[in-house]
Formats: C-alpha cells, structure tokens, sequence
C-alpha cells in the first residue's frame, strides 16, 4: 500500500505512527490526542501531534487509522458525528484502519476480576458487560514513603459496535476484515480496512 500521508487519530504517545514511519519514511504523518500528556510525549518522539478535535481539522488523509480501542470508548450517540467528521478527513478513495472488540471479547474475555501488586501499589480490576457496554472499574492502592497507602479509582466504559454499523454511518466501504486472537481461542478483537468511496 502507498500513501503520502496519514492520521492517527487518539495517537497515545505517538508509538504507532513511530513504529509506522520507520517503514514509510517518506509519507506525512500526524497525530491528534485529547491528552495533552500524551501529545507531549509523541513530540517527544519527534511525532508530529497536537491536541485538537477531529473535527476542527481542515486537511485531508490518504490513511486514518483509529487503533488499540479506540473507536470502543464512543457511544452510540457520539459515533455518528466522530464517523462523519471522520469520513471528511479522508481523501476521496482514502484508507481508514481501526479496530474493534468482539463480542466474544466483551463477553468472555474481558469480563470478570483481576489484581495486580508490587512493593508499593496493588491494583483491582472489576470489569461487566450488559446491553452492549462494557464497564470497568480499576481500583488502585499506593504506598508513599511511609507506610500510609492512597487509593484512588476510575470508570472506564468501551461499547460494542459491529463493523456494518461503522461503514453505514460513514459512508465507507467495509474491504477486509482479519481475525484476532489475542487474549482467547477465539476471536476477541478484529481489524478492520474501510475506504472513502472516490
């Protein structure tokens, strides 16, 4: 595949686009973040990443590639806006990558309790999935110093979203689908490979 520029959209600390533009090192590559954190980090890396909305971004992708959950962490209200705003950023005859979890993985993969501890933290882990969301609640416990511990908590929710679902509502063409066993047996997560009609 040849392309001269793309987008990753939720680039994290610019991993992916680091790991992808040493195999492409003549195309343009950007990444927009939510984080400011995290857009520090991928400039860090020479990553070229700002923290601004998809939908305040003018320019037009060969590639966006939505990674690692990403697309999972919208609702149902939110997709239909994010895919058009989505679908604009894309070149006519454009690429998007992304992926999704299963329902298998939702359903028995991610579901249940999990612990983790070292010397100074312990974290818990309870984790549902009903009516399509799935729900995750991280508990964790750190020593200072002393030997007081601090406890802190999060919510975090994904959604289940079929892949058909995704290319009606931006308008794309579905052309792969591949498989991904990562956790299981079974499928628990797949990527996927839409393109903008020309």
């Amino acid at each position: 595949m040849d392309f001269h520029s793309l987008l990753d959209v939720g680039c994290g600390s610019g991993d992916f686009i680091h790991q992808v533009r040493g195999v492409f090192p003549d195309a343009r590559f950007t990444g927009i973040d939510r984080s400011p954190e995290m857009v520090r980090r991928a400039r860090d890396q020479g990553v070229d990443a700002h923290t601004v909305d998809l939908c305040e971004l003018s320019d037009r992708y060969d590639v966006v590639t939505c990674v690692f959950d990403m697309l999972n962490y919208l609702s149902p209200d939110e997709l239909p806006g994010f895919l058009a705003c989505l679908r604009e950023r894309l070149a006519p005859g454009g690429i998007l990558l992304c992926d999704l979890n299963t329902l298998y993985g939702f359903e028995e993969v991610a579901m249940g309790a999990f612990t983790a501890e070292d010397e100074g933290r312990f974290v818990a882990i309870e984790s549902d999935f009903e009516e399509g969301v799935y729900t995750a609640d991280f508990t964790l416990f750190e020593r200072d110093r002393g030997e007081c511990w601090h406890r802190s908590s999060q919510t975090i929710l994904q959604f289940f979203h079929e892949p058909e679902t995704l290319a009606r509502l931006a308008g794309l063409e579905l052309l792969e689908r591949e498989e991904v066993r990562l956790y299981a047996e079974e499928q628990d997560k797949e990527f996927l490979l839409y393109r903008r009609p020309r």
